[in-house]
């Protein structure tokens, strides 16, 4: 293994110290994902320049003019506070002609808009729950196709953004109050689709060309009350008083219907080619007691941190925190952007 020269682009001001001592848990869990990923890489020999990035590109530039890097770790999530343009943090990596970790401009596009990408999906025939678009400012259009109980989300938000209990919703009053919710809390569009009864389940998939999943992982909501929705909530991905009280926690999924592993496999690697993908990502999914699988949502660039869903179902795979970062490394190397020619 050859040492690189990486430049780890992070959202400004979660730039991790070099160790955690000293720091309290809330502290921590701010940059948990580029400290594990820092440190990680650092061990691994590379030379390793962490960079902090929110609303300027000029340091980045700087940064690539004097520092040369071989490739630039993508953690990033936004610019500027606006999750939507990540994906042009990287259009711009693209036109510097810096090989970057992780997925492409398009890929990024696509999979974020999650109307979008479900309408990519439908038109490939791949299962997705039935859906509407509720435009910033404008009412819900074809609702009478929707079957109650229906779950409102963010199109462009990511991480569970403004996700509850409350987004699932079983009449038209309680409808229009959370899309009202949604469009002014995150001053977007609003998603509302059928709500799938299920196991959550969530597969990772690696690759460029040729394309690899890991063992498939489950959200297990442990001693959630019964007349809550399953579903995973800003306070059931990030709480961790909330998930220690209710005993939720992810894990490898077991005891699946004999030769659905494979089934969900070649699913989810479709829904990656079909998005565009490159790099890596999740691809999140509902299984009904009936065995029929729903593609939810594709996560592209997923958290890295070295104890979540992505890295334990690689190290299921007998693939070590260290070992996928250098795979994810290799990668961004050997994609081929078009700047390449």
């Amino acid at each position: 293994m050859s040492r690189q020269r990486v430049l780890v682009l992070v959202r400004d001001g979660l730039v991790p110290p070099d160790s955690l001592d000293g720091h309290s848990p809330k502290e921590i869990a701010e940059w948990k994902c580029e400290f594990d990923v820092i440190q990680a890489l650092r061990s691994l020999g590379h030379d390793v320049q962490p960079l902090g990035v929110y609303d300027d590109l000029g340091p980045l530039r700087v940064a690539i003019a004097e520092n040369r890097p071989e490739i630039a770790f993508m953690l990033l999530e936004e610019f500027h506070g606006v999750t939507a343009y990540d994906q042009a943090v990287v259009s711009y990596l693209e036109l510097m002609r810096q090989l970057y970790t992780g997925c492409n401009p398009l890929g990024m596009m696509l999979s974020r808009n999650k109307a979008l990408a479900k309408k990519i999906l439908l038109y490939h025939r791949i299962p997705t729950p039935h859906f509407a678009v509720a435009p910033l400012g404008r009412k819900l259009t074809g609702r009478s196709k929707l079957k109650f109980p229906l779950l409102v989300k963010a199109v462009l938000e990511d991480a569970s953004q403004g996700i509850s209990q409350a987004s699932v919703v079983h009449d038209n009053a309680a409808l229009d109050e959370r899309i009202k919710f949604v469009h002014e809390s995150v001053n977007g569009d609003a998603l509302v689709e059928e709500y799938i009864e299920g196991r959550e389940l969530y597969v990772s998939v690696m690759g460029n060309d040729r394309l690899q999943t890991y063992p498939i992982w489950e959200m297990d909501f442990g001693d959630m009350p019964a007349d809550g929705a399953r579903i995973a909530t800003r306070r059931v991905k990030w709480d961790e008083a909330y998930r220690d009280r209710y005993d939720v926690k992810t894990r490898a999924a077991n005891t699946l219907p004999e030769g659905l592993a494979l089934k969900v496999s070649k699913l989810c690697k479709r829904v990656y080619r079909e998005l565009s993908m490159s790099g890596y990502a999740r691809i999140d999914l509902r299984l009904t007691e009936d065995g029929r699988i729903y593609v939810l949502e594709a996560n592209a660039n997923p958290n890295l941190s070295r104890d979540e869903d992505f890295a334990d179902s690689a190290k299921a795979a007998g693939v070590d925190y260290e070992s996928l970062l250098q795979k994810i490394i290799q990668l961004g190397l050997q994609y081929h952007a078009p700047w390449k020619g």
